[in-house]
C-alpha cells in the first residue's frame, strides 16, 4: 500500500486514494514560513511541520531545485525563494477585496485600538493572511502567517456560521463544534458579528470579535476581526462600539463588491 493510498484528505479528515501525500508536505514546508522568520533551519521545519528531518531534508533539496527555497550555505537558514515569492504575488493580486478593504481597516485599526486582520479556514485553522495593526499603540500584534484554532476563535466561529450545511457536515463535527456553529449563527442574525462564548475560547489572553465575509475567489467566507487584550477589549466594549464598526465596515465592503451578506450563501 503507498503513501497515496492511506493518506488523509486535510479538509475532511477522511481517507482519499487521490491526495498526493508528497505535495502535501512540500507544501506544508512553504506554509511554515511566517512574515518575521529571518529564515528557518531544518530543525525549525520539523518543528512546525511535525515531519521528521530526513523527510525535511528531502523535501528543502526539491523545493530548492525548483526555487521556491533558497539557501546561500551549509550553516544558512532555508529563506522562501523567487518562485515562491512569484506565486505568492500572483496571489495577492487575485484577491481583490484585501485591497479593497485595506484603507477601511487601517482606519478601523486606529480607532478602536485595535488589531485588524482577515483570516482564512486552513484545514482545522485559521490563518491569518493580512493584518493592520493600530499607530501610536502597543496593541496585541499577530503575524501573517499566524494559526489560531477554528473552534474557539472569533474567526473561526464567524466562518463556521456561515458556512453551507453540506461543506460543515463533511468536516464530520462533533457535538460540540455543532453548537459552537449554532451559537456563531444566533449571533450573526442578531447583531451581526461574533464573540466566542466565554467557555470556548481557545485562550484567556485574546479578546476578539469577526464578521464573515463571502470571498468568491476561495468559494467560502473568511473571517475579518478585530482583537486585542482582554484588558484593552473587554466584553462591553465589543458589543456596545467595537463590534458594530466591524459590521458595518464589512457591510460596507459587501456593498462596494456587489457582495451579498456571508450568510445568504449557507443553505
Amino acid at each position: 500500500m503507498n503513501d497515496q493510498t492511506r493518506s488523509i484528505d486535510p479538509q475532511t479528515g477522511a481517507t482519499d486514494r487521490k491526495f498526493a501525500n508528497t505535495l502535501a508536505r512540500g507544501l506544508g514546508v512553504l506554509r511554515a514560513f511566517r512574515a518575521s522568520d529571518n529564515g528557518l533551519t531544518h530543525a525549525e521545519l520539523a518543528e512546525r511541520t511535525g515531519l521528521p528531518k530526513p523527510t525535511i531534508s528531502r523535501l528543502t533539496y526539491t523545493l530548492c531545485a525548483l526555487g521556491y527555497l533558497s539557501h546561500a550555505g551549509r550553516n544558512e537558514r532555508f529563506q522562501l525563494g523567487p518562485a515562491a515569492v512569484a506565486l505568492g504575488s500572483v496571489a495577492a493580486l487575485s484577491i481583490s477585496f484585501v485591497e479593497l478593504a485595506s484603507e477601511a481597516m487601517q482606519r478601523l485599526a486606529d480607532d478602536t485600538g485595535t488589531l485588524a486582520l482577515i483570516a482564512v479556514r486552513d484545514a482545522d485553522r485559521m490563518l491569518l493572511v493580512k493584518t493592520w495593526r493600530p499607530q501610536g499603540t502597543h496593541a496585541l500584534w499577530l503575524e501573517p502567517g499566524y494559526r489560531v484554532p477554528i473552534f474557539g476563535s472569533s474567526s473561526g466561529q464567524a466562518v463556521l456560521a456561515s458556512m453551507p450545511d453540506a461543506r460543515f457536515d463533511a468536516l464530520d463535527p462533533d457535538a460540540q463544534m455543532a453548537q459552537f456553529r449554532a451559537d456563531g449563527f444566533d449571533q450573526l442574525i442578531g447583531q451581526g458579528f461574533v464573540v466566542p462564548p466565554v467557555q470556548t475560547r481557545y485562550s484567556s489572553t485574546v479578546s476578539a470579535v469577526s464578521v464573515p465575509y463571502f470571498a468568491g475567489e476561495f468559494g467560502e467566507s473568511v473571517a475579518f476581526t478585530c482583537g486585542a487584550l482582554p484588558r484593552d477589549l473587554p466584553d462591553e466594549r465589543i458589543m456596545d462600539s467595537v463590534g458594530p464598526a466591524l459590521r458595518d465596515t464589512v457591510r460596507a465592503l459587501e456593498t462596494q463588491t456587489g457582495h451579498a451578506p456571508a450568510l445568504t450563501r449557507r443553505g
